[in-house]
């Protein structure tokens, strides 16, 4: 049984996600704000957290750092569950440390599918590593296949929820080109990361089989 931390400042909104979590068969411990997130994370350990951003005064975003500073913690995979918009600067810099970006409101089956789909990937890149691991890959490439093979996905994600989000059409013709050119800059690095991940791909084969 996985265990899920949910972290809201809003306590409805944790007893709502609780709810849904406990009921698709996962086991969750709840956090009311960003600081006893953080205290909760010295004692438990969980396989998932689940983060808002809008909150007070420690948002998701600053928590999010302290999670991914701190050396006991900074394994542990976050998804965002937010109502706010996100914005191609926070897709930017936020992109590495997170695993997802899921919307609110949301269905029990979209966040239980948001859920595995973070899990599996996770599982399944950690059974790549370990292969490669005793097969005596080098440990540099095997990182960086780690990297690129969680990397890829998140960003492939962001981007979908940027081009959904935002008209293109908009009357503020600066606005739309900025946004235009962001997108169009993380869509150059996504491609530049497919080659090279095709790359330890191919250097790997046979330790990943």
């Amino acid at each position: 049984m996985y265990t899920i931390l949910v972290v809201d400042d809003s306590p409805f909104i944790v007893d709502v996600f609780v709810t849904m979590l406990e009921r698709g068969g996962y086991r969750t411990v709840a956090a009311y704000g960003g600081e006893e997130c953080l205290e909760i994370l010295k004692t438990v350990t969980p396989d998932l957290i689940l983060l808002d951003i809008m909150m007070e005064p420690m948002d998701g975003w600053e928590t999010l750092e302290k999670i991914k500073e701190n050396p006991a913690t900074k394994e542990v995979p976050v998804l965002m569950l937010t109502a706010k918009q996100l914005t191609p600067a926070e897709a930017q810099e936020y992109g590495p440390f997170i695993e997802d970006y899921v919307l609110k409101p949301i269905t029990h089956r979209e966040l239980y599918d948001a859920i595995e789909h973070v899990l599996s990937r996770r599982q399944n890149i950690r059974t790549d590593v370990d292969k490669a691991a005793k097969s005596g890959a080098d440990d540099e490439l095997v990182g960086e296949y780690a990297r690129l093979s969680k990397g890829i996905d998140v960003n492939k994600r962001l981007m979908k929820i940027l081009e959904t989000t935002y008209s293109f059409n908009d009357t503020k013709v600066r606005v739309s080109e900025d946004l235009s050119r962001a997108l169009k800059t993380m869509d150059t690095d996504l491609r530049f990361q497919e080659a090279r991940l095709q790359q330890l791909k191919t250097e790997l084969a046979g330790k990943l089989a």
